[in-house]
Formats: structure tokens, sequence, C-alpha cells
């Protein structure tokens, strides 16, 4: 009998990957992180397929794949797989939940901090050779009011990790009830968020009815002295509107880690304005999330493959 076919597309943790290449009842790839050319050509004999977030799983790389089974996204968001079709064609989809959640919410608390103190700007002044202390008077965390798009796992690790600084917390999720939380006062609307809070942090996934959510309607309702952080999807931020809220100066200042489309283009207007920050979709980047997303992802395949127990399914 053949053996199943693995092969891991993005990276993974080196010790996991030689765990998984351990398992005799199924072949892995050597190689644990591939380039897009090199997958194309695996694809006819693929079964399954382990990625990140740069990989797209296609109808076109479904198509190519008459002898793919089983797909999981080590990670938490599935918006780079087209699951609707994978559904028609038979193949499962797979994520690993909550592996990644308290890098997520670490990192958007980073680039609260960082926009608030402007720490990468003085960092890069002073490497200039610059000393310019009074360029970089920033703002505090504490005591603010801090908006919560999207009240789910990292939504709510966010907000008890900002605990210490004494917030106020306002959060907008249709699926939460307030009775559900002790420790934060839901808003029965954006506007309502977009008006009172100091700081507006995202954390919905990514859907068509999240997509472009927030637009020059809600921006425009934000405080001058706000912020805002985007560390869960690009596309649910309208990048055009934000850019002219920002050129304009309409509010203090972003931290993005997420963006429309990654990598970020080189000649994007983003780019271009000093008011923002931005990381190169790093909210998952931490030593600690690849070895709990690559410890799932391992065992996922292995209860499919060699017990046919399928794990976390994301359904369209």
């Amino acid at each position: 009998m053949t053996k199943p076919f693995i092969v891991v597309a993005d990276g993974f943790d080196n010790h996991l990957f030689k765990e998984l290449q351990s398992i005799s009842e199924l072949e892995v790839y050597p190689e644990s992180k591939i380039s897009q050319d090199n997958l194309k050509k695996l694809l006819p004999k693929i079964n399954g397929l382990i990625i990140r977030s740069a990989t797209t799983v296609t109808k076109e790389i479904v198509d190519a794949a008459p002898n793919l089974k089983y797909v999981i996204r080590a990670g938490e968001g599935t918006d780079n797989i087209d699951k609707k079709y994978c559904q028609t064609k038979g193949v499962k989809v797979s994520n690993t939940p909550g592996a990644n959640n308290n890098s997520a919410a670490e990192h958007a608390i980073a680039l609260m901090l960082t926009v608030l103190r402007k720490t990468a700007y003085a960092d890069a002044s002073m490497k200039r050779g610059e000393w310019e202390k009074n360029a970089f008077t920033g703002n505090e965390l504490w005591k603010k009011t801090i908006g919560v798009v999207g009240f789910g796992r990292i939504g709510q690790i966010v907000t008890k990790r900002l605990s210490g600084f004494e917030p106020k917390v306002l959060f907008y999720d249709p699926m939460v009830h307030e009775s559900q939380v002790n420790y934060a006062k839901k808003v029965n609307t954006l506007d309502e968020l977009f008006e009172q809070s100091d700081i507006i942090t995202i954390h919905t996934p990514l859907v068509e009815a999240t997509k472009n959510i927030i637009n020059q309607k809600l921006l425009s309702k934000m405080k001058p002295s706000a912020i805002l952080i985007n560390a869960a999807r690009g596309k649910i931020v309208d990048e055009n509107a934000l850019y002219e809220t920002l050129k304009a100066k309409k509010i203090r200042g972003a931290g993005f880690d997420v963006f429309a489309e990654e990598p970020l283009t080189a000649d994007s207007k983003l780019k271009t304005l000093e008011n923002i920050v931005l990381t190169p979709h790093l909210g998952a980047s931490t030593e600690e999330a690849q070895v709990r997303v690559g410890e799932m992802a391992v065992h996922q395949m292995k209860e499919f493959f060699l017990k046919k127990n399928l794990l976390n399914e994301v359904r369209n």
C-alpha cells in the first residue's frame, strides 16, 4: 500500500518536522519550506498539505492535486484556502485553533506601545546619529479607553493582558453577549466604539461580512488623538481610506501587521507615511507559537491518515 505523501510548504519548527518525518507510515517531502514553483510540481502526488500564510490553496491548486485529501493551516485564519471548493472536491480542511493566540495578542499590544511611545521612530533617529528627545514625546497607555473589534479568543486575551494598564474596555462583537464578559462593556454599533475609543484594536476574522468593514465613514468618527491597530487580517480595513486619514493627520497614528496584499507592495502608499508603524505579518512569529502550531499540525496529520480521525475541521 502506498504511503500518504505529505508536504510542509511554508516552514516548520525543525524538531517537529523531524518528528513528522520519523512516522514510518507517512512519506514526508524532505524540505520543510519550498518555493511555490516546486510546490506546483509536487501537487499531482500530494495527499496531505501543511501551509501557513504564504501558500494560497486556490481552485487551481486543488484541481492540480487530484490526490489531495487534507489541508492543514498551521495557524488560525483560513482565508487563504478556498474552503468551499475544497468541500466540493472532498478535501478536508483544518486549522490549529488557539496555538497562535497569545503571540498575536502580544504583538497587538506591542504595536500599541510602539505607536504611543514612538519607539520605532526614535530608534531609527538614534541610529542616524541623532538625539531628538523632544521630537518623540509620546502618550501613555494607562487608563485609556480600548475599543476591541471582534471579541473572540484573541480579543479577550488582549484585554486580559492589558488589565495592568487599568483601561476602560469596550467591545463590538455580535456573537458575544455582554453577560459572558465581566471586564468589558459591549457596544451595539461600531460607530459607538470608534467615537469613544482612544485605541482601537482589530481582532475579527476575515469573512465576506468583514471585508473593508473599517471604512472612511468609521475612520472619520475616531478621535484626533486615537490610534488604530490591526494584527488580524488586512482586508478588514480599507487601506485607501486609512492612507487618506493618516496623511491628513485626522488621527494620531496606526500600527499594522497585516495588509490587503502581502507581501506589502514596494509602491504601497502606506510606506510614505510617518504616523504608521508597519510589521511584516509577525503576529504568530514567536518561537513558542511556532512550536504550538507545529505540534497540533503533526498530531492532526497523524490522526487523519493513520486513524481516519479529523480534528479541528473548518468548513466554508
